[in-house]
């Protein structure tokens, strides 16, 4: 296992993720310590889960999934483990979170209220990547970074991060870490697959410059990229069959943003590719989100025990450069479907 630095950090990760974003609703607590006993023997030290988790988010789960990697965690060396946590911000683009109320904020009080739930869920003084949970457009950013810097001077976090950010608001964040000397975000993480190679554009070239990590998730479009849904049909028990059904609109709007017409026809392209190179298209699609340079792990995530195996072929599998060029072949008709 070739581990892998977040940011100019001393974090040091595998180069595949396990998101605990299920654990507690559609996966449960007994298949969520199979999961990541398996991730964990199979060499993955990076685990990743949010005070908003299981998603999508109701009050009644409200901080499940930190309890579930809390009791896990106490069966594993501390030490061995990068474990990442993120504070709701005040929507995330398509719900707005119930912590707290609905109303929270990416300001002084919400992140120390934050930190103190999220650390006594998952049963540990520290965390060791914090990262702000969709960036929060009232809020300054410079409020929330110095409240990051006081969590780290207390020792309660090790290092910071975003997500779901835009070039703007990394680099501004970024300039506001220099100038006022305050913690910076070592990490972004992002929505970044095959179906949705956006993240190429000017914020690759922000992370490569100032050595800021992509920590990318859905690499495999929140299954659509497994091929599942090629017949046209909603799978029984899938995300985007749950979605699709939610009474809530916003979170219907999310399954035909994953399952549409180019979405389709362009992983049709991807499962032939992986067949011809003798891998599953779930391989191949973890593959290729951890193939560039600017990123430190792929966030992959599992309902079954059995959805682990294709995508922890990917640690050993490598995009050379005939397959890449393939894959910019089938990106240039698809033209990020998924917006």
């Amino acid at each position: 296992m070739k581990f892998r630095y977040i940011g100019n950090s001393g974090l040091r990760v595998s180069p595949i993720c396990l998101g605990t974003m299920t654990f507690g609703s559609t996966t449960t607590k007994e298949e969520a310590f199979q999961i990541m006993d398996k991730a964990y023997e199979n060499g993955i030290n990076f685990f990743d889960t949010a005070e908003i988790y299981p998603v999508p988010p109701k009050s009644s789960y409200e901080g499940t999934t930190e309890k579930i990697v809390g009791e896990w965690l106490k069966t594993k060396p501390r030490d061995s483990i990068i474990l990442a946590t993120k504070v709701a911000g005040a929507a995330s683009g398509w719900f707005v979170p119930p912590t707290r109320h609905g109303l929270t904020a990416i300001d002084s009080f919400h992140i120390k209220r934050a930190i103190e739930g999220s650390l006594k869920r998952l049963d540990t003084d520290y965390v060791d990547l914090y990262q702000m949970h969709w960036p929060d457009t009232i809020v300054p950013v410079e409020e929330s970074l110095k409240a990051f810097d006081e969590l780290v001077k207390e020792g309660k976090v090790r290092y910071v991060g975003t997500s779901n950010d835009s070039t703007y608001g990394l680099t501004k964040a970024n300039e506001i870490s220099k100038h006022k000397n305050l913690t910076r975000f070592q990490s972004i993480q992002n929505n970044f697959s095959l179906l949705n190679p956006r993240f190429l554009d000017e914020l690759a070239n922000v992370c490569i410059r100032e050595n800021i990590s992509l920590l990318p998730y859905s690499p495999i479009g929140g299954g659509v990229l497994s091929g599942k849904y090629n017949s046209g049909l909603y799978p029984d028990g899938c995300r985007f069959t749950n979605y699709a059904k939610h009474k809530n609109p916003r979170v219907q709007a999310q399954a035909n943003r994953f399952v549409n017409d180019k979405t389709i026809e362009a992983t049709k392209k991807y499962v032939l590719l992986a067949k011809e190179y003798g891998i599953s298209p779930v391989t191949l699609a973890v593959a290729y989100s951890k193939h560039f340079d600017f990123v430190a792990s792929t966030i992959i995530g599992a309902r079954k025990l059995e959805q682990l195996d294709d995508s922890l072929k990917a640690i050993n599998f490598k995009i050379s450069k005939e397959l890449f060029s393939k894959i910019e072949e089938i990106q240039k008709d698809i033209l990020y479907p998924m917006g």
